[in-house]
């Protein structure tokens, strides 16, 4: 597991922090038309809806439906967790992270700009364009533009990481309402993950190839770096040894990265000190997320050395440390939980070789596991 080799992609932006309506400020799905001449983006109101006569209106999303980006076709879907799915958006080019505010909006980090999707009537709204500069628009692990996206507690804003090929990216700050960059700060190298302190005072870029994570104060910008590499940095863009995701810990705050399923990172944001406590899965470990009683939940992607290491997992961890790892059926990128915690949503668009189009629905309790087909190249993934 300690070989130097072509590392991977990927972003979550998992809509961890919910919106608030009455923050948000956006007009009713009615007036959606007006809202995107005046409100910036670019108007693409589209959907799949396909069965439904022209005319019509969409038949409303269920709570529980599922939406992922699926980067290898350019749209969002929507997926029952009994059927599989149901209808898709298209939003941009390679679509990687997404976070859904309680208003029904989703923000999807794609290689163009972010779309804003009303998930309700399953349309594209608006497309905001970034100001940072990423080269052409391509698709692939390494292409530019959005990565890891979150929402302000407070629904206000929407800070995304984007990546500049060959150098160091920024995190572009959203004003909801107007559907603006209002700013740009700068991270580091590939912003696969943005997660957004409970409270909303401090914004957190995972910097994948720089081995580290940006704390950014969210009134005044300011950012700073805090190293993450219990490994050490040797081996540089080459290495697999680096940080992915990070999850926010309700009980206090603090960012827990975990590594290779071997090493949970624990970094106090506001004083950098970090802590290390082992994991079992000892699998090269992507996507993450917390539920609010304090487990996590982290993919297993596959070994790095298969004569080493374990095959895909998915692990659960309780807060006193306790673990229990799920084996899954070939590599997998991020994870969902349904609302009574009973049941995982794994997507398995990874961004290397051997990725699937479609997403693992695994029984928690009793451990049994089932395949969805959604999308193409599904990466983030929100229960709606």
């Amino acid at each position: 597991m300690r070989r130097a080799s072509h590392t991977t992609a990927r972003a979550r932006g998992r809509g961890r922090a919910l919106a608030s309506v009455a923050a948000l400020g956006i007009v009713l799905v009615g007036c959606a038309a007006d809202a995107d001449a005046t409100a910036g983006g670019t108007p693409a109101p589209t959907s799949s809806d396909a069965a439904r006569p022209t005319g019509s209106a969409p038949t409303p999303t269920p709570d529980g439906t599922l939406l992922v980006a699926d980067f290898g076709s350019d749209t969002v879907t929507f997926v029952d967790p009994r059927r599989g799915a149901v209808g898709s958006v298209e939003v941009g080019t390679a679509p990687y992270g997404l976070a859904v505010g309680a208003d029904g909006r989703a923000w999807v980090a794609t290689a163009e700009g972010v779309a804003v999707v009303d998930t309700r009537t399953r349309t594209r709204l608006a497309l905001v364009p970034y100001e940072t500069e990423t080269g052409p628009v391509e698709t692939g692990e390494y292409r530019g533009g959005g990565m890891g996206i979150a929402l302000s507690p407070d629904g206000r804003r929407v800070y995304v990481g984007v990546n500049v090929p060959g150098g160091n990216g920024t995190l572009e700050v959203i004003d909801t309402a107007s559907r603006e960059v209002t700013a740009t700060v700068p991270v580091g190298r590939r912003p696969f993950d943005v997660d957004v302190a409970r409270d909303g005072s401090e914004v957190y870029a995972t910097d994948h190839d720089s081995f580290d994570v940006t704390v950014v104060r969210a009134d005044t910008l300011a950012p700073r770096r805090i190293e993450v590499a219990p490994y050490g940095t040797e081996g540089g863009l080459g290495s697999w040894l680096k940080p992915h995701y990070a999850v926010v810990r309700p009980s206090d705050g603090r960012l827990l990265l975990p590594f290779e399923g071997e090493r949970l990172v624990v970094v106090d944001p506001r004083t950098g000190r970090s802590e290390i406590e082992p994991m079992t899965a000892d699998t090269h470990q992507h996507g993450a997320t917390i539920t609010p009683d304090g487990r996590l939940f982290v993919v297993g992607t596959g070994p790095i050395d298969p004569d080493e290491d374990e095959g895909p997992s998915l692990t659960v961890r309780a807060p006193d440390g306790t673990e229990r790892v799920y084996p899954l059926e070939g590599p997998h990128e991020d994870v969902a939980v349904s609302e009574d915690g009973r049941t995982a949503y794994v997507t398995g668009g990874f961004t290397r070789d051997g990725y699937w189009d479609g997403i693992t629905v695994i029984d928690l309790p009793s451990g049994e596991t089932e395949r969805l087909a959604a999308g193409e190249r599904p990466l983030g993934i929100a229960v709606l």
